[in-house]
């Protein structure tokens, strides 16, 4: 019995010389694997694009920011080529508006097309002859468009985008 009182009155003394001895690891909390592979914070990291890759950094109503560099009005993406477009308001979307894509190899895959503030439905003749060319069409409002282009374009995707301006409104 003595010797078991002797063992509890020595383990508090143990446990504080264990607990000096011991050396600390520094208090550095784990990298959260939800931010390491978070799409939104890889895209946004990558500000370091090569020169020659296009991409939109902000819009206004009447316009948009590709490369530092502002635009105003309608444009037209493909890859990493911007040249101005045409139509003002989305009725001036026409397959003759969209001709270019006859010409243009390697054919992007998707064609996005910035209808403005809303979206708007898509004449059929305009999804017939995009659909004829082999691309695929998708609708949306400028804001979101260039941001998709912007996320498939840095893919390395072959993408196109044809935008007017956010203020655009039917």
């Amino acid at each position: 019995m003595a010797g078991r009182q002797r063992a509890v009155a020595t383990l508090p003394n143990l446990m504080r010389s264990l607990r000096k001895d011991s050396h600390k690891a520094p208090n550095q909390p784990l990298p959260s694997l939800r931010r390491a592979f978070s799409l939104y914070d890889q895209i946004n990291l990558i500000d370091n694009v090569p020169e020659d890759q296009l991409r939109f950094q902000g819009y206004t109503d009447t316009g948009f920011t590709v490369n530092r560099v502002q635009y105003e009005g309608s444009l037209l993406c493909v890859g990493n080529l911007l040249m101005s477009w045409a139509p003002k308001k989305f009725s001036e979307i026409t397959p003759d508006s969209l001709s270019i894509f006859q010409l243009v190899r390697p054919i992007p895959e998707i064609l996005i097309l910035g209808c403005g503030r809303y979206i708007e439905p898509v004449d059929p003749e305009v999804r017939r002859f995009i659909r004829s060319i082999g691309i695929k069409l998708e609708a949306v409002d400028s804001r979101n468009a260039s941001s998709t282009y912007n996320i498939l374009n840095e893919e390395g995707r072959i993408v196109a985008a044809a935008l007017l301006p956010y203020g655009v409104s039917s």
